[in-house]
């Protein structure tokens, strides 16, 4: 009745997982995201947790049934199953971890390519909390020569707009900042719209198993997997033409791709800028390494080759000694922009620089 806890000591197993790679790699696909990738190897002995009450299924505290080093031979020969196809296959980790050491020990060069980076999912809107987190990444990533990564939602969060307080000036810098860090970065659906955390759903709509038990997560994960809209009305805003298994709010529509395409001043229009010009600059993605700049408080300041980047986490104005440069893209509205090049840096906001 339930999804079963395979004994990885078995060779049959392992076998049968390389087989299962084998299969679809043979048709194309380019890789895989594995799912709970820190959770196959248990300690051995299968020792209790250590305590009572609810076990924190997704955050980085030690269990011995996660992040044991065992898991490591399995995804050395699963690299070497990806190693034999032609073309540039992938394997995601999606692995929690206690800290961003732990996780470089999966994209070891003869082991997964890339691992989401919750350390910095879970980092607050703080500047020397981030600076802290990137700098941990950058430097334990890098001592085993594999690009970091960057998440700010995920289908098991709560969405960032939402997490992060602060509206959806908080959450637009937040993506600029994270689209400017070294390395790569994922996107969850609906992010791109703006959209917020769903935190009214009837207890009758909910479709979480885990909500439904009185162990394991907290069963609110359905509030970011509500089907985003497409249009600006309609039953399901144009999800399709059987509806939405989880109710969308009253209002959507504004916030729809229809509504959001062409408008400049739009969450998705600034999405679209902000790739456009990671794609079009060459120091961005896994171009140039990041050098920090002086900044005032509460401000994060970095120059990668031409490019600048500098994001005020606190709510209020913070003056820079000087212009870096032209702006690029601004996450403020349009009257911000004007201040910025005046050196004065709103609160909640980044902007991005090119030197001249």
């Amino acid at each position: 009745p339930e999804q079963p806890d395979f004994d990885w000591d078995n060779p049959a197993v392992r076998d049968e997982f390389r087989s299962v790679l084998r299969f679809w790699l043979d048709l194309g696909v380019d890789g895989f995201r594995i799912d709970v990738a820190h959770g196959l190897v248990k300690a051995p002995g299968l020792p209790d947790t250590g305590r009572t009450g609810q076990v924190e299924l997704l955050g980085s505290a030690p269990l011995p049934f996660f992040d044991q080093d065992g898991v490591h031979d399995i995804y050395r020969s699963w690299r070497r199953v990806l190693d034999e196809y032609p073309g540039e296959r992938i394997g995601v980790a999606e692995a929690w971890t206690p800290d961003a050491r732990r996780t470089a020990l999966y994209v070891r060069g003869d082991e997964l390519h890339q691992a989401f980076n919750f350390h910095y999912l879970n980092a607050g809107w703080d500047a020397g909390e981030l600076r802290a987190v990137v700098d941990e990444s950058l430097g334990s990533l890098g001592v085993v020569g594999a690009p970091s990564t960057w998440v700010l939602s995920n289908h098991d969060v709560v969405r960032h707009r939402t997490r992060l307080g602060g509206g959806s000036g908080r959450a637009r810098a937040a993506t600029l900042l994270m689209l400017a860090l070294p390395g790569s970065a994922y996107l969850y659906q609906g992010e791109e719209l703006g959209l917020p955390e769903v935190t009214e759903l009837p207890d009758a709509a909910r479709q979480d198993p885990s909500f439904f038990r009185d162990n394991g997560q907290d069963g609110l994960r359905d509030g970011c997997r509500v089907p985003l809209p497409w249009e600006e009305s309609g039953p399901s805003y144009g999800f399709g033409p059987g509806g939405s298994w989880l109710p969308q709010p009253a209002g959507w529509g504004a916030l729809s791709v229809a509504a959001q395409t062409g408008d400049p001043h739009s969450t998705l229009e600034l999405y679209r800028t902000a790739l456009r010009l990671r794609r079009e600059r060459p120091e961005l993605g896994d171009g140039e390494p990041l050098e920090w700049l002086h900044a005032p408080d509460g401000v994060l300041a970095f120059r990668r080759g031409s490019f600048v980047c500098t994001a005020n986490t606190a709510a209020e104005p913070r003056e820079l000694d000087a212009a870096p440069g032209e702006v690029l893209l601004a996450g403020g509205p349009a009257e911000g922009a004007g201040a910025v090049g005046g050196a004065v840096l709103p609160g909640d906001t980044t902007v991005w620089w090119a030197r001249g």
